[in-house]
């Protein structure tokens, strides 16, 4: 599988720099919300259920989460729901197929860069020909614009790159 890269489709990485943290901030709203609505199910159900529902929380919280990135990445669309705002795809890297794992993994990886090094995304996004984060080159995945992209592909399908 031929990759596409900043020189050969400029167009696929036209902005990327600026629009995943944007897709970033939307994400950020979107759990926000999903949190609050949990926050708020636990805690009126844990008034009818004697507090079993609040030791639950702890749990259901982080579950919420994974299930937003199952339902999002794990999409035909590939994308959270920000990334679908910005236009952005995650593709995979490797020529292998974006499976469960690598589904979860990717934010996994995400967050706990951000939480520990996030100066390292900035600089690791720099320097790569594909302008992949550290994330995205441990599970082997490249973010690029959707609506180029879809033209991109059929292009290599075509044989014309």
């Amino acid at each position: 599988m031929m990759l596409p890269d900043p020189q050969s489709s400029p167009e696929l990485f036209d902005g990327i720099l600026i629009r995943r943290p944007l897709a970033y901030l939307i994400d950020l709203v979107m759990l926000s919300l999903i949190t609050f609505a949990v926050m708020v199910v636990g805690v009126i159900g844990g008034f009818f259920s004697f507090g079993l529902l609040w030791v639950a929380l702890p749990i259901a919280l982080p579950l919420a989460i994974v299930l937003y990135y199952a339902a999002t990445l794990g999409s035909p669309a590939r994308a959270t729901l920000g990334m679908r705002a910005i236009d952005l795809i995650l593709t995979p890297a490797r020529g292998r197929p974006l499976n469960g794992w690598r589904i979860l993994i990717h934010p996994l990886l995400f967050w706990v860069t951000v939480w520990i090094a996030w100066p390292v995304i900035v600089v690791v996004v720099l320097f790569t020909p594909h302008r992949q984060t550290l994330h995205d080159l441990v599970t082997g995945t490249l973010m690029v614009r959707r609506s180029p992209m879809e033209s991109h592909w059929g292009r290599v399908a075509r044989g014309a790159l």
